[in-house]
């Protein structure tokens, strides 16, 4: 079977320490490569799970907000109460400290 050249360019600190972590399992960095491109051959796709950070979209971050404050609410003793009735509440509490 004929053999193909392939060459890629790394930092060199990125090769020494793929090097040693390959020394220490028994493997030389050409073998090691070798194993990823016949493994990405046997997955169809890269050997390793590859993500992307979720990002959160506005429905999310309203829907996690609500709970919050639901959540300080009935901590706070406020979650059977109408917003006109805390608006009635925080007027008296006012009025009281005048």
């Amino acid at each position: 079977m004929a053999t193909s050249l392939i060459q890629v360019r790394v930092d060199e600190e990125l090769k020494n320490q793929a090097a040693s972590v390959y020394e220490a399992l028994g493997l030389d960095l050409s073998t090691a490569i070798r194993m990823f491109l016949k493994r990405s051959i046997l997955v169809n796709g890269v050997p390793f799970q590859m993500t992307l950070p979720v990002q959160e979209d506005q429905n999310q971050w309203a829907v996690r907000a609500r709970y919050q404050l639901g959540e300080e609410a009935r901590r706070n003793g406020t979650a059977g109460i109408s917003l006109e009735e805390t608006e009635i509440d925080v007027a008296r509490r006012e009025r009281v400290k005048a």
